[in-house]
C-alpha cells in the first residue's frame, strides 16, 4: 500500500513555511476554541466548563504533518480525547465545520468535549474519551474493516491511525489488545504517541520509553521514535554534542521539564549537570545564543515537521507501526511545561500575546487565511485530496420473526442459541450471512460448536486445520477468509471493543453485519465499559452472557452474577432479554438480530443459562395467532405463563428460575391460594412501558395491560437470578403489597437446591413470600 501523494515528495523550504504558518493557525484555533468556551461564552452557573489548551498544543504540529501531508481519504484517524479543538480546528480550516460551530465547545449541542462519531457536526472516525479505548479501537476497527471486505479479496485498504497519550499507555486494555495473535498481523496499525511526559496531576517521574518500546517491539510491531528535532540534533553535531545527547537521554522527566521553565541564564547554569561531561557541555553552551539554546532545549521531534514527515513515509505496511513522537505539553504556549498544565486556562492577557505571537486577533479569532494565501490553498488542495465518497447505505437482511420449531424434552437456553444460529442457515440464508460471532476461548463451553462446525473460523489467511483427519475431534477449527466466528484470547475487553466496530460496519463501509459477542456472564461486568462505550460510537452488537447466576451452583461465587440483570434498565442503547425457554430465546435473538445495522436500531444483551428445564412448562400456544401474540408479549418483555380462577397472589419470575415459580404455584393452589404466574424476559422494556404510561418517552405500553391487567391485581411476589431491585418496580404498575426475592450476597459451591436455598430463591422460599402476602 503507497503512502499518500504528498509524503512521495521532498518537502521543501517553502512547502515548511506554508506548514508552520497552518500548525501556528490549528494552535491558535484549538486555544481559542477552549478559551471562548471558558472565558468569553455567557456562564450563568458560573461552573468551569473545561478544556485542555496544553493537551491540545502537544499534538498541533503531529496533526498538521498527518493531515496536510500524509493522511488520504481511505484512512481513518483516532484522535485523543483531550485534543478534540485540534480536530475540530483542522476540520474548520478545510472547510469541513462552519466557523458558528467553533464558539460552541462543551455546549448544549455543539461540539463536544471529546471526538463523537454520532454527536459531533463535523467527520469524526472515532469517539474518543474512555482512556484507551480510543487506541484499540482502530485495532477493532481494522479486523471489522477486513471482515467486512472479505468478499472483495480481504486484506487492508487505509490506515487506521491512533493518535495517543502516552499516559494512556497505562491502560491494560492497551496490553490485552495489542498482545492478541491477530493484531501482529495489521499492517494499516500506525499508532503516535504524544510522548509529552505528563499525566493529569504530574510529570511522570520515571523514563519508560524504553520500556515501552520493548513491549510494542515484542508484540510484532514497528518502533520509530522521534526524540529530538532539526535544531537539537544540529547543535548535537557540534564539539560537546554527544556529551549533551547523553545529559540529555540520561535526565529524569521532571528535571527535563523544569529546564522548559527557565531563561536562557538559568539554562547555562543547569543544563551541563555535575558529571565528568560538564566541561563539554559548558564549552559548548557558550558558543550557543540565548535565543538559540531556549529553541533547541524545547525542540522535540514530535514538534519538527520534517522528522514527522520522514517518519510517517517510513512506515512499514506488513507489520503494525507505533511512532513515539516527543513532545512538550502545552508546546507554543505560555503554559508550556508546566507540571500543572493540564487542564490550566491561558488568561485574556496570555491569549492576546499569543494572538500577537502568532499573527491572529482575539478580538476576531476565526479570521481565515487570507483567499490568495499560499496556506489557504494547501488547505483547499487538502479537503479536496481528502474527501470521501458517501457511504451507499445497504439495508439490513430480512429477519424472521418466528422460525417454527417448537422446542420438546429439556432444554438450556445457553444451547438454544446455538440451534437458532444453525437454523438461521436454513431459514434466513442472507441473514445468516452477515452473522458473525466473537468469544474469548469459550466457543465450545458457550454451545457454538456447532455454529462453529458449520461456517468456520475467519482469519485474514487460510490456515491448515492440521486435525481435520483426526477422528476424535469434535470442534473442527476451520480457518479462512470466509469464516464467520472470530475468536480471541481470554480478554473481555479485546471482545467488546470488536463487538462494537463490527456492530459499525454499517455506517463507516456501508456493509451492515450482526454481531454477536458471547462470554461468561460474571465477566460482563468487566466488559461493561467498553461495550457502553461502543454503543455510544453507534456500534451496534448483541452480547450473550452465558453461564449466568448462581445456577452455575458448583463454580461458586467467584463465576455467578448477581446484578448483570439490571442492565437492560441501566444501558442506553440496548434492550435486554432473560429468557426462561428455548423458544423464548429463539424469539428474543431473532428480534434482536432485526434491529442491527439500521439508523433506527439498538444493541442487546441477552442472558441465558445453562440449567436444564422441561419445554412443556412453556405450554407454547398451538394455534397459529395464539403463537404469534405470545411471541409479541416474549419480545415486549413479559406474558402471562398461567392464570388461575380467583388468583390471590401473582408471581412474576424471570430466566431459569420459572421452576421453581411454577412448582411453588403448584403448591399454593393446594393450599387454597390460586396464584398467577408472569414469565418476564425483558424487565428493562417493561420498566419503559411503565415510565411511558406516566408520560415520560414514547415506549409502547400495550404489554402491561395484557400481563398485568387492573381486574387481576394482587399481591406480587418477584423472584430471579439476580439481585432482587430488578424488578420491583413492577409492584408500582398497581401499587401492590410486594416480597422481591434474590440473589444480594456473594455465592458458594454447592448444588443447584442448596445454593437456591441459601439465597432464598428455591420453592419454598416464593410459597413463604406468597404466604407473608396472603395471609
Amino acid at each position: 500500500m503507497s503512502t499518500a501523494p504528498a509524503a512521495s515528495r521532498r518537502t521543501t523550504a517553502a512547502a515548511l513555511d506554508v506548514l508552520h504558518e497552518i500548525e501556528d493557525r490549528v494552535l491558535w484555533l484549538s486555544s481559542a476554541i477552549v478559551h471562548h468556551a471558558n472565558r468569553v461564552r455567557p456562564n450563568p452557573s458560573g461552573l468551569k466548563v473545561g478544556g485542555h489548551q496544553a493537551s491540545c498544543a502537544s499534538m498541533v504540529s503531529i496533526m498538521t504533518a498527518l493531515w496536510f501531508r500524509h493522511l488520504r481519504p481511505e484512512d481513518r484517524v483516532s484522535v485523543k480525547p483531550h485534543a478534540s479543538p485540534v480536530l475540530h480546528a483542522v476540520n474548520h480550516l478545510l472547510g469541513e465545520l462552519d466557523a458558528s460551530y467553533l464558539s460552541t465547545l462543551r455546549a448544549f449541542g455543539g461540539l463536544q468535549s471529546y471526538p463523537s462519531r454520532s454527536k459531533d457536526p463535523d467527520a469524526v472516525d472515532y469517539s474518543t474519551g474512555s482512556v484507551g479505548i480510543g487506541a484499540t479501537a482502530t485495532i477493532w476497527g481494522a479486523l471489522a474493516r477486513r471482515y467486512a471486505d472479505k468478499d472483495a479479496g480481504g486484506g487492508f485498504t487505509g490506515r487506521q491511525y491512533a493518535l495517543v497519550g502516552d499516559a494512556e499507555l497505562d491502560e491494560g486494555a492497551v496490553w490485552e489488545a495489542v498482545l492478541d495473535p491477530q493484531v501482529a498481523e495489521l499492517g494499516e496499525l500506525v499508532w503516535i504517541v504524544d510522548l509529552n511526559r505528563q499525566s493529569l496531576d504530574r510529570v511522570v517521574p520515571n523514563i519508560a520509553a524504553g520500556r515501552l518500546h520493548g513491549m510494542f517491539g515484542a508484540a510484532g510491531w514497528q518502533v520509530l521514535t522521534l526524540k529530538y528535532g532539526t535544531l537539537l540534533e544540529t547543535l548535537c553535531a557540534r564539539p560537546g554534542g554527544q556529551a549533551l545527547r547523553a545529559r540529555l537521554d540520561d535526565m529524569s522527566n521532571p528535571e527535563y521539564q523544569r529546564l522548559l521553565r527557565c531563561s536562557a541564564g538559568e539554562l547555562r547554569e543547569r543544563l551541563p549537570g555535575t558529571g565528568p561531561d560538564a566541561p563539554a557541555i559548558t564549552e559548548l553552551l557558550v558558543h550557543t545564543d540565548d535565543a538559540t539554546l531556549m529553541e533547541a532545549v524545547r525542540n522535540l521531534g514530535g514538534h519538527d515537521l520534517s522528522a514527522l514527515d520522514r517518519a510517517l513515509a517510513e512506515v512499514d505496511d506488513h507489520r503494525p507501526t507505533v511512532i513515539f513522537a516527543y513532545t512538550v505539553k502545552g508546546y507554543g504556549l505560555p503554559t508550556q511545561g508546566h507540571p500543572q498544565n493540564h487542564s490550566s486556562l491561558l488568561t485574556e492577557d496570555q491569549m492576546r500575546q499569543l494572538a500577537g505571537e502568532l499573527g491572529t486577533d482575539l478580538d476576531h479569532p476565526w479570521e481565515g487565511f487570507a483567499a490568495d494565501s499560499a496556506a489557504a490553498r494547501l488547505c483547499e488542495e487538502t479537503a479536496v485530496r481528502l474527501r470521501r465518497d458517501a457511504v451507499a447505505e445497504t439495508p439490513p437482511p430480512a429477519i424472521p420473526t418466528d422460525i417454527g420449531r417448537t422446542p420438546t424434552g429439556v432444554a438450556t437456553t445457553q444451547a438454544a442459541l446455538g440451534r437458532v444460529l444453525l437454523d438461521l442457515t436454513r431459514s434466513a440464508p442472507e441473514a445468516a450471512r452477515r452473522v458473525v460471532t466473537v468469544s474469548p476461548d469459550v466457543s465450545s463451553s458457550t454451545n457454538l460448536g456447532g455454529w462453529v462446525n458449520k461456517v468456520g473460523v475467519w482469519s485474514p489467511t487460510e490456515r491448515v486445520d492440521w486435525f481435520a483427519d483426526d477422528a476424535e475431534t469434535i470442534l473442527h477449527w476451520r480457518e479462512r477468509p470466509t469464516g464467520q466466528h472470530i475468536e480471541l484470547g481470554i480478554a473481555e475487553t479485546n471482545l467488546v471493543g470488536l463487538l462494537g466496530e463490527l456492530g459499525a460496519t454499517w455506517s463507516r463501509w456501508g456493509e451492515p453485519l450482526l454481531p454477536i459477542g458471547v462470554m461468561y456472564d460474571p465477566f460482563v461486568q468487566r466488559a461493561l465499559e467498553p461495550w457502553s462505550f461502543g454503543i455510544y460510537a453507534g456500534g451496534q452488537s448483541i452480547l450473550v452472557g452465558t453461564p449466568s447466576g448462581v445456577t452455575l451452583a458448583p463454580e461458586g461465587g467467584a463465576h455467578q452474577s448477581i446484578t448483570t440483570p439490571s442492565l437492560g434498565i441501566e444501558q442506553p442503547g440496548c434492550t435486554t432479554w432473560e429468557p426462561a425457554f428455548a423458544l423464548d430465546t429463539e424469539w428474543t435473538l431473532l428480534a434482536a438480530l432485526s434491529r442491527l445495522g439500521r439508523p433506527d436500531g439498538g444493541s442487546a444483551y441477552l442472558r441465558l443459562s445453562t440449567r436444564p428445564v422441561d419445554q412443556s412448562l412453556a405450554q407454547v400456544p398451538a394455534d397459529p395467532a395464539a403463537r404469534e401474540r405470545r411471541r409479541r408479549q416474549v419480545v415486549a418483555g413479559a406474558y402471562p405463563l398461567r392464570r388461575q380462577e380467583g388468583a390471590r397472589v401473582t408471581i412474576a419470575a424471570m430466566g431459569a428460575v420459572v421452576s421453581e415459580a411454577l412448582a411453588a404455584a403448584d403448591r399454593l393452589q393446594n393450599l387454597g391460594i390460586p396464584a398467577d404466574v408472569v414469565c418476564v424476559t425483558s424487565p428493562g422494556l417493561l420498566y419503559r412501558a411503565l415510565d411511558a404510561r406516566a408520560g415520560h418517552g414514547a415506549a409502547p405500553d400495550w404489554i402491561l395491560d395484557q400481563v398485568f391487567p387492573a381486574e387481576r391485581a394482587t399481591p406480587l411476589v418477584t423472584v430471579l437470578d439476580g439481585h432482587p431491585h430488578t424488578l420491583a418496580f413492577l409492584a408500582t404498575v398497581h401499587h401492590v403489597p410486594s416480597r422481591r426475592l434474590g440473589v444480594t450476597r456473594f455465592g458458594q459451591s454447592g448444588s443447584l437446591d442448596e445454593v437456591y436455598r441459601h439465597h432464598g430463591i428455591d420453592t419454598d422460599s416464593i410459597v413463604g413470600a406468597a404466604l407473608d402476602l396472603t395471609e
